[in-house]
């Protein structure tokens, strides 16, 4: 009788064992459906965000899925927009390098661009009429592309360690080409996030994985009523 105990035991263990262990693999298996569901989704998408900018995009000294361009992916996606983001972010890229490289990523079809460029240049200490003119053949190339293309200037600040009238106009670069070439402005793409050390890598110029959402809400508020305008169109 005791042998007989112990063996209903071990059975009810195993029978236990495999249902928890198939619960599991269900699980298992249902989040695998899910990822290929999303990618297959992206894949099947018929608009393009493309964000074209230097590490601040790229996300530097983060996961590819922690950037501020992925988080608005993840966003459309449970908006059920259709539209699949693109990041095109180069670390250390300047205007210079920016206009150079423009026209290998218009390869692709592109229905709203983010121009995220010129920190560096600022950092650098650019001639401002450079920047400025750099940022006009961007959004000159992109516009010679497509027309219909909608187009997101990200404004810029830095440090006043240039002198405050260098910094000054530096910061007006962003308004006065978004007015003149009538394109939307993110005001300040760092705003609530820069000069914050929580909220930033130690070098104090990149933002953390938080400062990164905070970010994504900064870009989100005006891309938001751009993708839901042009899918409720759809």
């Amino acid at each position: 009788m005791k042998n007989l105990g112990i063996c209903c035991a071990l059975l009810m263990f195993v029978f236990f064992s495999c249902g928890d262990s198939n619960e599991k693999k269900e699980e298992k298996r249902q989040n695998q459906e899910e990822v290929i569901s999303s990618d297959k989704k992206k894949d099947e998408a018929t608009k393009t965000i493309l964000f074209f900018g230097n590490s601040l995009t790229a996300g530097l000294g983060l996961e590819s899925d922690e950037t501020f361009p992925a988080l608005i992916q993840e966003k459309i996606d449970s908006l059920n927009l259709d539209y699949r983001v693109i990041n095109a972010g180069l670390s250390g890229e300047t205007t210079a390098a920016g206009k150079n490289r423009i026209n290998w990523v218009l390869k692709q079809n592109v229905d709203v661009f983010v121009l995220e460029l010129g920190a560096n240049d600022g950092l650098r200490g650019i001639a401002l009429e450079e920047t400025r003119e750099n940022l006009q053949a961007i959004i000159d190339i992109v516009r010679e592309k497509n027309p219909e293309t909608e187009i997101i200037l990200a404004g810029m600040q830095i440090p006043p360690n240039m002198g405050q009238e260098y910094t000054s106009e530096f910061r007006n670069i962003f308004p006065e080409l978004a007015e003149k070439n009538n394109v939307h402005i993110i005001p300040f793409l760092l705003e609530n996030v820069a000069g914050k050390p929580e909220l930033n890598q130690q070098d104090g110029i990149h933002p953390t994985a938080e400062g990164q959402e905070i970010v994504a809400k900064n870009v989100w508020e005006i891309l938001a009523p751009i993708v839901k305008e042009e899918n409720y169109q759809e």
